[in-house]
């Protein structure tokens, strides 16, 4: 074991590190749906077959030794001092101690280690594998007693409340919930989900990551938010039994289009078409109907790009070069945008030559190297007492 990069030397102890409690938490993808969860709509997720891995004992004392593999990083600190840290990937541990002690549950010291195979900022969610699985890890470590579903909120409070971002709860629902090769259609305001077979016949899911994360992610993010609230907020004045975009019609909008401003009215349209896209995807699914399937993506992908606004050149061009290929059904961003991943329903045999043409014309243009990644939709996080 190597000398952690911030100094602070690793217990000798973790040398001969005797795991009590092991856990695998998966990253996610959304096959469609994206930004239609905090406005209460339809997404459709599924955890994937990559994960970030935990081992967890007691130490019998009041301390939280964590080190990273992944970083070459370790950190130690005291229960009853959870104070926000510089380093981000930390705070999402952090702040899932931090609720689960605003649970009311006792929490003893304990040590972690983390390996993690999920890109970070590729948008496919390790921060709420890293929340979700360090929860379920303690819950069981600690005999907690909390339900998958306390885990899932959890999770998400400590990424709103102790991160600062304000995410819904697709992500968190995806990692912990999912089943082997199912998507889960959610409905994101009552959170009944569905569980359609990911019959996708002779096509895999391939992940093209840009490499690119512009910084204007998280704080385009919060704003389109707002807009959509914004929105909201002016049709409640007539109709105040609509709580979010989930109850707007495109009636509604129509009604109100004076009176939004554009951009705000722009951003509502999107939603309403997306949550729609949702629904026809679960029938095109249950059908087989790739075709289809494939025009959905395509279709919500244009209204991320036009609508929504949080796309970027490099997805953009990731998916336009998809287009007229024969053996590429659709093709789409993933996540919150400015970079990430686009999601490619893809024939199998076609994949190798593919990966090889893009990955060259990508280079040619942005000077950058795209990573492929093939997922497999997988079941959500796995804990084991050992």
């Amino acid at each position: 074991m190597k000398p952690a990069e911030n100094n602070h030397p690793i217990p000798e102890d973790f040398k001969d590190f005797k795991t009590e409690v092991k856990v695998a938490s998966p990253g996610r993808i959304n096959l469609i749906g994206e930004h239609t969860d905090y406005n209460q709509g339809f997404v459709m997720p599924s955890a994937i077959d990559k994960k970030i891995y935990f081992k967890l004992r007691k130490n019998e004392s009041n301390s939280c030794r964590i080190y990273s593999e992944t970083f070459d990083t370790y950190i130690e600190f005291e229960l009853g001092k959870i104070t926000k840290s510089k380093n981000s990937w930390e705070n999402y541990l952090l702040g899932v101690i931090d609720e689960i002690q605003n649970f009311g549950k006792k929490l003893q010291g304990f040590d972690c280690i983390i390996n993690s195979e999920l890109p970070i900022g590729a948008g496919i969610s390790s921060s709420a594998a890293l929340e979700c699985g360090f929860a379920g890890g303690l819950n069981s470590l600690f005999s907690l007693n909390l339900s998958q579903m306390e885990i899932v909120k959890l999770s998400q409070r400590a990424e709103n409340n102790f991160v600062g971002n304000n995410c819904g709860i697709m992500d968190q629902f995806a990692s912990v919930m999912s089943r082997k090769n199912h998507f889960i259609k959610l409905d994101c305001e009552s959170l009944e989900a569905e569980f359609i077979p990911a019959e996708i016949q002779n096509c895999k899911l391939l992940l093209l990551n840009t490499n690119v994360s512009h910084n204007l992610a998280d704080s385009e993010y919060n704003t389109r938010r707002q807009e959509c609230e914004r929105a909201v907020a002016i049709i409640q004045q007539k109709y105040p039994q609509v709580g979010s975009l989930r109850h707007v019609s495109f009636e509604m909008l129509e009604e109100f289009k004076e009176k939004i401003d554009p951009i705000s009215l722009k951003r509502c349209r999107y939603v309403l078409e997306e949550n729609k896209r949702v629904q026809q995807t679960e029938k095109a699914l249950r059908s087989g109907d790739l075709k289809e399937l494939g025009n959905l993506m395509y279709a919500s992908h244009r209204g991320l790009q036009h609508q929504y606004e949080v796309s970027c050149t490099e997805l953009d061009f990731l998916v336009d070069f998809s287009e007229g290929k024969s053996f590429i059904y659709g093709s789409r961003m993933m996540g919150g945008g400015f970079g990430g991943c686009t999601i490619n329903l893809i024939e199998s045999d076609k994949i190798d030559e593919y990966i090889a043409e893009v990955e060259k014309v990508y280079q040619q243009k942005f000077n950058i190297t795209l990573t492929p990644i093939i997922v497999v939709p997988d079941e959500g996080t796995q804990i084991t007492k050992v």
